[in-house]
């Protein structure tokens, strides 16, 4: 290191400084006039119900002309970030196309769901759902499944795959043990039986905070710093505000569903190892035999690209195609390439295999 002293110009530090007072000043005005905000863009319908899981068709402008689409959203979020607000909503540009789109939502767990299994999501809920939509559509129905929410989808796919006529899997985990995967390092230390046991339901905020903590500095300091730089934009901040919002309304994890998603996935691998078992019965990817669309976000923290591309290798069908796209875990969702790029490669993809 050089032993020159650090050069500062006092004058432009205390332009900066003031600077930053007066963006503060003017946030305080901005953030008065800022409402309320909530997301959910697109008025729903609920159609179907079984307890606390709820089964919504959205409404577009237009009666469908598509297919019909189930989301399977995971647990740990609220299923509101594929319709966060007007302009980032995965939601609205799958019914600007035509398609006929449906989200599963699991509410929010209380202590009379500790015992709930990944049975009852996967052969109990999910199952309904899509006999409800069965139904409704005459025929089997076309899944698309996010994060935790695909791995269900692949699990329901292969024990039900006459049901399923065409499979995406969004950002999902296949296999949970690469080397560049910061979350799975973590969870395979945890003794999740004592975890469980002692807490009951898994509450929301200790998730939370383990997942800020991947990328501390990013997202505990540093984009509450960059706010500074937009709160002279109302709806700059309406938009913070709102992802903030959906960030830190997150519900309980059910604790037998969690204790056994933890110890199959994460620390047994059980998609790569072949152990998977929903109940009594395995689950065996060779069985998924419909056509699969697999997307991955290329910078994803979370899930990387290699967690999702490993299921490439497992699934049983010669229709198999897979499609990367720039962007994080929720940048997929909420960011204008993705509103441009991502439902109409889904609406592409399922409009071919449709007859």
């Amino acid at each position: 290191m050089s032993g020159e002293p650090l050069q500062f110009d006092p004058l432009a530090l205390a332009q900066e400084a003031m600077q930053f007072h007066r963006r503060l000043v003017q946030g305080m005005r901005v953030l008065g006039q800022v409402g309320e905000v909530d997301y959910g863009a697109t008025e729903r319908q609920e159609v179907w119900r079984d307890g606390k899981t709820v089964l919504y068709r959205f409404v577009g402008e237009r009666e469908p002309t598509g297919p019909a689409l189930l989301i399977v959203y995971a647990l740990v979020n609220r299923p509101y970030m594929v319709d966060l607000q007007e302009d980032r909503s995965l939601v609205r540009g799958l019914l600007a196309l035509g398609l006929d789109v449906y989200v599963i939502d699991w509410g929010y767990p209380d202590r009379s769901d500790r015992w709930l299994t990944l049975d009852d999501y996967i052969n109990r809920f999910i199952d309904g759902a899509v006999d409800h939509l069965s139904a409704a559509t005459g025929g089997p129905v076309n899944l698309l499944g996010v994060c935790q929410g695909g791995a269900f989808s692949l699990c329901y796919a292969a024990l039900h795959p006459e049901k399923v006529r065409n499979l995406v899997t969004m950002v999902t985990p296949v296999d949970f043990q690469t080397p560049d995967n910061m979350l799975s390092g973590w969870v395979r230390g945890l003794d999740v039986d004592l975890f469980v046991d002692a807490l009951g339901n898994i509450p929301a905020d200790l998730m939370n905070a383990s997942y800020l903590m991947l990328k501390p500095f990013r997202l505990n300091l540093q984009k509450y710093v960059g706010l500074v730089d937009a709160l002279e934009d109302p709806k700059a901040v309406e938009d913070f505000l709102r992802m903030e919002k959906w960030i830190f309304d997150s519900p309980d994890q059910a604790g037998e569903a969690f204790r056994d998603f933890i110890k199959q996935f994460y620390q047994g691998n059980a998609f790569i190892n072949g152990t998977a078992r929903i109940g009594e019965e395995p689950v065996e990817l060779g069985f998924v035999d419909m056509p699969v669309l697999n997307i991955y976000a290329e910078q994803d923290h979370l899930v990387p690209p290699a967690a999702s591309r490993a299921l490439g290798g497992l699934v049983g069908t010669d229709d198999y195609t897979e499609l990367g796209f720039r962007g994080g875990h929720i940048g997929l969702y909420v960011s204008s390439r993705a509103q441009r790029e991502v439902p109409a490669a889904i609406e592409r993809w399922l409009a071919e295999r449709q007859g």
